[in-house]
């Protein structure tokens, strides 16, 4: 079976990787050349957390969540499953206890647990929530690994291709055209709607950090990721906005204010990059495959792509091979359907 996949962020490659596992052959078009800055995948946190999400997502995401695990850690460099920790300041526990009603999977930490997990948070804290089996990797070493995995498994790849309305309705050679184009969508995806993330990219050798750590923020969920060489991802806002290029004053002062009440060390870490990005997403923030003829779209990811992506993925595979080359009627439905 053919497939032609438009778009080489994360949820085109997860797509690409399910098809190609069943031995399809697959072609991957793309506008940008490969994975960059143009797609929400590049602006990610890159945490794998299925049951932190819990505290504001649907359970499907979990599901979805556990079960992307098990992709990433199969071929990802990066990979490190050293869970999460959540953290709150004196006046915030009763909303880490809420957090913790709200989730599963989770440990509570006291001051010397949180030390030996975080030495340079030692006296900072004295209460948290550890969710062990949770992950992160880095998102700019894990796509250019993903495409690079694609292309042994004989991945053809188009890139810099541009993606005119033309374009687009020229009926396609394949057996079916997975439309991954994110937020580009919405020209058919009429419900469709872009949510602002910004982040910050910060580094710091006076401080270290093993794993992902969520300080409980009274307006947005911000989390510091550790990188390589003392970089900190830090993010992120959800803003109604499809403003996908400037940041806001005020998302940029919160996120690095709260990084130094984490720790007053950041105070003094140099501002590597500041990002923005649009995240598409349905009216519920669920993802949704949307079948029209020989085209399937695979879309509204919002903030869980990488928890999503891989999952929802093996469900279009699923999807296109039970059409045995048909085209059946447009269809709708979430990952749960």
């Amino acid at each position: 079976m053919h497939i032609e996949i438009i778009g080489s962020g994360i949820v085109g490659l997860s797509c690409a990787a399910a098809f190609a596992e069943r031995c399809c052959d697959v072609t991957v078009i793309s506008e940008s050349n490969g994975p960059d800055e143009s797609c929400c995948s590049w602006w990610a946190g890159g945490m794998l957390s299925p049951w932190c999400e819990m505290e504001s997502a649907e359970p499907l995401i979990g599901e979805l969540g556990v079960e992307s695990m098990a992709f990433w850690s199969r071929f990802t460099s990066t990979y490190r499953q050293k869970g999460t920790l959540i953290v709150a300041s004196p006046r915030d526990v009763p909303d880490l206890k809420r957090f913790g009603r709200r989730t599963q999977n989770w440990e509570q930490v006291k001051e010397e647990q949180i030390k030996i997990l975080e030495p340079d948070l030692a006296g900072r804290f004295t209460t948290g929530l550890y969710y062990p089996q949770e992950a992160h990797f880095d998102p700019r070493e894990v796509l250019p690994e993903l495409v690079a995995y694609l292309q042994e498994k004989g991945v053809t790849f188009q890139f810099n291709k541009k993606q005119s309305d033309d374009f687009l309705k020229i009926p396609t050679t394949a057996d079916y055209r997975i439309d991954c184009r994110g937020l580009s969508a919405k020209d058919t995806l009429k419900d469709l709607r872009g949510v602002k993330g910004e982040m910050v990219l910060i580094q710091s050798s006076e401080i270290s950090l093993s794993r992902p750590v969520r300080l409980l923020h009274p307006r947005i969920p911000l989390y510091i990721v550790p990188r390589n060489n003392g970089v900190f991802m830090v993010g992120a806002t959800m803003i109604e906005n499809e403003e996908r290029t400037r940041a806001s004053v005020r998302s940029i002062l919160e996120l690095l204010s709260a990084a130094y009440a984490l720790h007053p060390a950041f105070g003094e870490a140099e501002i590597l990059e500041i990002g923005v990005d649009a995240r598409p997403a349905f009216p519920d923030n669920l993802p949704r495959i949307v079948q029209m003829g020989k085209t399937i779209y695979l879309n509204g990811m919002y903030r869980h792509g990488y928890l999503a992506a891989p999952a929802m993925a093996k469900k279009v595979v699923e999807l296109a091979l039970s059409g045995n080359g048909n085209t059946p009627p447009s269809s709708s439905y979430t990952g749960n359907s």
